[in-house]
């Protein structure tokens, strides 16, 4: 009797964990566009720490992202148990949210001024300062990280909740916990990665030896030198494109006419969400300018 009831409860528990599998897999793949962001972001957040501070720098914002999940997890869980209703208009907000962010890039990038650009050159010729406080950049910028890792972790968390909404209790709180960490370690261990790429390309060119994998490797430690500024630039417009990807979808699966119109034109649904994205977003960045007109800085 109590071996079948041990089969029992490992049946269960073997099918429960399939199930977490399953959604834990999905909620990854709804996350995604939000994490290319991440990953582009957080990674030009730790740009311009001393070389030899890189990695404790990125370590510190991971243990602040954990911090911010730990906070947003039990949140959310407590959400879905006592007011469901509010999930879809907060991934909605969240999806808005993403498509202002996308289009305020592109807005940026489109009317990026001679102040702004001057602004740039005039931080980091302060950096190249001896008596520069790096302690004090050092914290600004980790600070800078943590604050924009908990707004798309956030946006991460909702998403992934949206997912299991109608799962129970104990699935809930495995694949948003799963979806936490992995999260975590998957972003900032490539973005820990990146950082050091220049570091690690260069150590490859200073190898020693005239055979040919001495000069191969080489070679290959010079093109990962080269190409961790344009990396950097793909991921920034990966990122921007799944913020509309994601963001529109969210927001056209929110509304039934356009979740309707994906529907009856599935093999066009990117293209669709896509457009709803930029459309999103150049109103909620319309509306933010118009605000900025209406009422006065202070």
């Amino acid at each position: 009797m109590a071996a079948s009831s041990l089969l029992a409860l490992l049946d269960d528990i073997t099918t429960m964990l399939d199930d977490v599998s399953v959604m834990s897999q999905l909620a990854a793949k709804k996350t995604a566009g939000v994490l290319g962001d991440d990953l582009a972001l957080n990674a030009q957040q730790v740009t311009g720490i001393a070389a030899q501070r890189e990695l404790p720098v990125v370590w510190a914002v991971a243990r602040g992202s954990l911090f911010n999940k730990l906070i947003l997890v039990p949140v959310a869980l407590l959400i879905s148990a006592f007011l469901p209703w509010l999930i879809t208009p907060l991934l909605m907000l969240g999806g808005a949210f993403l498509c202002f962010e996308g289009f305020e890039k592109i807005w940026h990038k489109l009317h990026r001024n001679a102040q702004a650009d001057a602004h740039v050159q005039a931080v980091h010729a302060a950096m190249q300062q001896p008596q520069a406080d790096l302690v004090a950049l050092e914290k600004e910028k980790i600070k800078g990280a943590v604050r924009t890792d908990f707004i798309l972790s956030a946006e991460i968390i909702v998403i992934a909740l949206g997912v299991v909404a109608e799962a129970a209790l104990t699935q809930r709180i495995l694949v948003l916990s799963l979806i936490a960490v992995v999260m975590t370690i998957g972003v900032y261990g490539l973005v820990a990665l990146i950082v050091k790429m220049d570091d690690i390309g260069l150590w490859l060119m200073q190898r020693q030896g005239t055979h040919l994998p001495s000069q191969a490797t080489r070679k290959f430690g010079w093109g990962m030198v080269q190409t961790v500024p344009y990396l950097m630039r793909l991921l920034s417009v990966l990122g921007t494109a799944a913020m509309f990807l994601v963001g529109g979808g969210i927001i056209a699966h929110g509304i039934h006419p356009l979740h309707a119109l994906t529907e009856q034109f599935s093999q066009w649904s990117l293209l669709i969400h896509a457009a709803v994205g930029v459309l999103a977003g150049a109103i909620c960045v319309g509306f933010m300018h118009l605000a900025r007109l209406i009422v006065p800085r202070g």
